[in-house]
């Protein structure tokens, strides 16, 4: 929300314009052509200070399953972990032994990580993704693969992890 006074009311159309209280106004975040923090321009959406992101190496013992079928197995991850989601685990492409086909038709946007590229694998479309080309505080899992915790099986040094119920969920 902006104070009246820092909007140029007269450029954006009534219907994207909702007034507060104390003279606040909020313009709806897909109306504008771009937003800017200071010189940095703004995707997905405006960032919380609030919450976060880390990427962290590890080699614990990661191993992705689909259907019974182990698809990755890696002692070279990178652990992300962002607030209110459960941690993601980025193993690198060489250690990813099914097939990755690239999905175009499914597109997601990070405001932390950027733009993201999915992946079908083992006859599930988008299940896997990447950030090819991430933003600064993702660089640590650049064009590393992650899959969906909620449609996958992962272990974790030896014990499954339990699948995560999130907006990813499905069904």
């Amino acid at each position: 929300m902006f104070p009246e006074e820092d909007v140029r009311l007269e450029l954006l159309p009534d219907e994207v314009v909702t007034r507060h209280d104390g003279g606040l106004i909020e313009i709806g975040f897909g109306y504008p052509d771009e937003w800017l923090e200071e010189d940095e321009e703004l995707i997905g959406h405006a960032r919380d200070p609030f919450k976060r992101i880390d990427c962290r190496r590890t080699s614990r013992h990661i191993r992705v399953s689909i259907g019974g079928e182990v698809v990755a197995d890696t002692r070279r991850a990178v652990a992300l972990f962002e607030t209110n989601l459960p941690t993601r685990w980025y193993i690198p492409r060489d250690d990813v032994g099914a097939e990755l086909t690239r999905n175009d038709a499914h597109r997601t946007t990070c405001a932390y990580k950027g733009h993201a590229t999915h992946w079908d694998v083992a006859g599930e479309r988008a299940i896997a993704w990447s950030y090819e080309l991430p933003l600064n505080d993702a660089i640590p899992v650049r064009a590393m693969i992650t899959f969906y915790n909620e449609r996958v099986d992962i272990e974790v040094d030896g014990e499954l992890e339990e699948r995560p119920r999130t907006q990813w969920s499905g069904g």
